[in-house]
């Protein structure tokens, strides 16, 4: 735990008692404050009280006791409207922050070099932290890592020099933290995404920019014209700054085939080799890969020795769940877990990676449907409807690839896999890449993919797949 000092004495609001609004509340009492919490859901507050939080009704209270309202990064702060704690907390004249911020204020006050670094981005982000804290532990640092990834911010060890902190954050969590400002700021995409709850494309993008434009340095993805933008402001301003690139712009860091090379002088030198390497398979792991390791280097002491260290660790990163992960191979079949592709964009990421895919495709869809695949679908040797977005994606995928009507994720592998060892092809895929949110089926992405992995290990022997 990291005891929030800082705020020794105070009184704070806080609103959102799930699993970091809890951390948060006990961070707090642990360094001195007074704490009053809310939650909508009684169970929520039942857990609270039963760790010995101070549960009260923040409709029912004298805001002019509050130095701040602290407020869970799920909660609404601005758009489509500002949550009502939010609007008592304007009213009031009290700032509305969140957990991410106290630890900033912390490390502010206890060691304001201790190295951080903060990853952001619409698509990659915690393959990124996972694999930049992975690097550095191989290096031999001392890594506490999380933040929208794992464990809660303040439930990680205190900042330290000897300590580094490597942090995924949500556009959510940026919006609440005003002081952020890292040792390592990693931007690595932006595609359109939660703007219900910014409004616009260009306020989700600004925001996002916020997590690079105060870092001591930035590593910033220049594939999208978002991200350019932003790399051309921080230049532009003389700000520390080393772009990647994984497609044909210029950059310090590029992609070669599958090296990772980095810009010397005139010449570009090899930093890794990402040849055979499955958990890094695509050409979006190879941004988050090199994205990772420039990270990962620039948080290093100086001269340390652990940077060959690091390179090799790149071949033991087992991966993370729900993202393009190799859940079973039956006979020439494989089944491929790309759960987390809840928008086109993460999508096309598996679509281009892989060749005679068995889809299985829908949930929620999101703003933009399927059309940004549509270069892809040659690819597809047949698509699996399921959810809510069925009728919709029938018409934008009818005349362009098989389809065949499933509702349920259990239909769909059944149909697939049979598909599939039917198929004759060298080397066919089922792949789960929903392009979807979870929720008209599941209670989110992890749950779909864990059913998805269940479902394949459940297959009965596939006929013709020896």
């Amino acid at each position: 735990m990291t005891p929030v000092t800082c705020c020794a004495d105070k009184h704070l609001a806080l609103f959102g008692l799930g699993g970091s609004g809890v951390a948060t509340a006990e961070a707090l009492l642990a360094g001195g404050a007074r704490v009053t919490a809310w939650d909508d859901s009684e169970p929520s507050r039942e857990r609270a009280r039963a760790r010995g939080v101070a549960v009260g009704d923040l409709r029912d209270v004298d805001w002019t006791t509050f130095s701040a309202l602290v407020l869970s990064p799920g909660v609404p702060l601005t758009h489509p409207e500002p949550h009502w704690t939010a609007k008592l907390a304007h009213d009031a004249g009290i700032e509305v922050i969140g957990d991410v911020e106290l630890f900033c204020r912390e490390r502010a006050a206890r060691a304001p070099d201790a190295p951080f670094v903060a990853i952001t981005g619409t698509n990659g982000k915690s393959t990124t932290t996972a694999l930049t804290a992975h690097l550095l532990r191989a290096a031999g640092q001392d890594v506490q890592m999380g933040g929208n990834i794992g464990v809660p911010v303040l439930a990680l060890e205190p900042p330290a020099d000897h300590r580094v902190h490597v942090l995924e954050l949500s556009s959510f969590q940026i919006d609440l933290a005003p002081s952020l400002a890292p040792s390592v700021g990693v931007l690595l995409n932006l595609t359109p995404d939660h703007i219900d709850r910014h409004g616009t494309m260009a306020a989700y993008a600004a925001l996002k920019g916020r997590l690079v434009a105060r870092s001591d340095i930035a590593v910033v993805g220049v594939d999208d014209l978002f991200c350019r933008a932003i790399a051309k402001s921080l230049a532009e301003a003389g700000r520390p700054l080393v772009t990647l690139s994984v497609t044909e712009n210029p950059a310090d860091v590029v992609l070669e085939g599958s090296r990772i090379m980095r810009r010397h002088g005139p010449d570009h030198l090899p930093l890794a080799d990402l040849a055979g390497l499955e958990s890094l398979r695509g050409r979006h792991n190879a941004q988050n890969a090199a994205a990772a390791l420039t990270a990962a280097l620039l948080a290093l002491p100086p001269k340390d020795p652990g940077a060959q260290r690091m390179r090799d660790a790149l071949r033991t990163f087992p991966g993370l769940p729900h993202r393009m992960e190799l859940v079973a191979r039956r006979g020439r079949v494989l089944f491929v877990n790309d759960s987390k592709a809840t928008n086109a964009d993460a999508a096309e990421q598996s679509l281009r990676t892989y060749r005679d895919i068995h889809w299985i495709v829908g949930g929620v869809a999101k703003d933009g449907g399927l059309t940004p695949l549509a270069p892809w679908f040659s690819r597809v040797a047949k698509a699996y409807l399921i959810g809510s977005s069925s009728e919709a994606f029938t018409t934008e995928l009818s005349g362009m690839v098989p389809i065949e009507h499933c509702g349920t994720l259990d239909m769909a592998v059944q149909a697939a896999a049979q598909d599939a060892i039917r198929s004759g092809a060298v080397e066919p895929v089922v792949l789960l890449a929903p392009a979807c949110a979870s929720y008209d089926q599941f209670k989110n992405f992890e749950q779909r993919g864990d059913r998805f992995r269940k479902l394949v290990d459940a297959l009965p022997a596939l006929a013709g797949s020896a």
